[in-house]
């Protein structure tokens, strides 16, 4: 699912107009957003966190030269899935998958 249909779906299932869901999205989007640069974490109830994770700096290797180059340090988002979540998609997925076929016994003369 992309942004777009995301909005689709909202504008649908709260019979709004595009418009207005697209703001919505994009205002929760936003707040989520804003929430990571400040260092806050987000926590959506049976849904899951986002967080943000430091990494330090470190020398590496430049894969095409071999040369040391210097690796600055960075943050970035990380998400974890909720138990809720992660249950309700591994229930789904158990019941859509086809029912394995039983072996017919094979008598050996």
């Amino acid at each position: 699912m992309v942004k777009s249909e995301l909005i689709q779906q909202l504008s649908e299932q709260a019979n709004i107009q595009p418009k207005i869901a697209e703001i919505a999205v994009n205002t929760v989007f936003d707040a989520m957003i804003n929430a990571l640069i400040k260092g806050e974490g987000i926590e959506i109830r049976g849904f899951g966190s986002f967080k943000v994770r430091e990494y330090k700096g470190r020398t590496g290797n430049h894969p095409r030269t071999g040369s040391v180059i210097t690796i600055e340090p960075k943050r970035r988002p990380f998400f974890k899935v909720g138990k809720e979540l992660k249950d309700r998609i591994n229930h789904q997925a158990i019941n859509q998958t086809p029912e394995p076929q039983q072996e017919l016994p094979v008598e050996i003369p």
